[in-house]
């Protein structure tokens, strides 16, 4: 039976960081699974939780909360007409195949591994947050054939080992090749239910050992911290929309993406040990 206090203690985290999730998905557009990765990373390690596939537990959970997300968007975006069916449609099946391909390798890595891999890839999209400019253009239209067929699923596969859904990837790969930002937006939470849907039916069969597992844990998906993490992110969106609208978007999409550049070289030196 877990410590009372220590439930207490791991509640009011949760909430914080689906609270904070909320407000940076609404304010920036990112989702939230780049914060909560590391944030229910440290969450669950303060706390005296830890082992071998501590990382694996993290990047489910993320995962699962990306189904909900994902899907509420799509939705919503669909509504205002701010989704390229045809990108979505063409791309999403060998985005699913990279995300089952990256759920078999990520069961088999060590927590060690999968920081290190995490910190690695939030350093290439912090830069990229922080450096890029909207100007930049790599083609003027989407990629096709062999290009998307190699593409697509190495999306679907590096989102998994980050535990994240289609936006970090997925809007600067439309964004560089001419697709409105509005509509990269709203496809790339398309890309999001792709990745994450098959990725944490995987995770639910993943078998975890109880050293060092979270409470109410079913394969590799925490269920606590799923559920407070939607809960919060629901109820604090709208007031990041809210703050978007008044504050200087790119200043701060620049700011947080120095911020994530500190979270992913924090990760990589955990992962090294020092």
């Amino acid at each position: 039976m877990p410590d009372p206090t220590l439930l207490v203690v791991m509640t009011l985290m949760l909430l914080a960081i689906g609270a904070f999730a909320g407000v940076m998905a609404g304010l920036l557009g990112v989702g939230g699974g780049i914060i909560l990765v590391p944030a229910f990373f440290y969450a669950f390690h303060t706390l005296g939780y830890g082992g071998p596939q501590l990382m694996q537990i993290c990047l489910a959970t993320s995962l699962a909360t990306i189904i909900v997300t994902s899907v509420r968007s799509v939705l919503s975006h669909g509504r205002r007409g701010s989704v390229d069916w045809d990108i979505l449609r063409s791309w999403a099946p060998g985005i699913a195949l990279g995300a089952v391909l990256g759920v078999i390798v990520a069961a088999g890595l060590r927590s060690g591994t999968l920081q290190a891999i995490f910190g690695v890839l939030a350093l290439c999209v912090g830069l990229y947050m922080s450096l890029g400019r909207a100007h930049w253009r790599l083609g003027a239209q989407m990629p096709r054939g062999l290009l998307r067929a190699v593409l697509s699923p190495v999306m679907g596969f590096l989102s998994v080992l980050m535990g994240i859904g289609g936006g970090s990837f997925g809007v600067p790969l439309m964004s560089l090749h001419g697709v409105p930002i509005h509509r990269a937006v709203g496809t790339a939470a398309g890309f999001g239910a792709a990745i994450a849907v098959p990725s944490v039916i995987g995770f639910l069969m993943l078998q975890i050992g109880e050293a060092g597992r979270p409470p109410l844990t079913v394969g590799a998906v925490n269920l606590p911290a799923f559920v407070i993490t939607i809960a919060m992110t629901l109820l604090t969106a709208p007031l990041g929309v809210r703050l978007a609208h008044a504050l200087d978007g790119k200043l701060l999409k620049r700011v947080f993406g120095a911020f994530l550049v500190l979270i992913a070289l924090n990760m990589l030196r955990k992962a090294l040990g020092w």
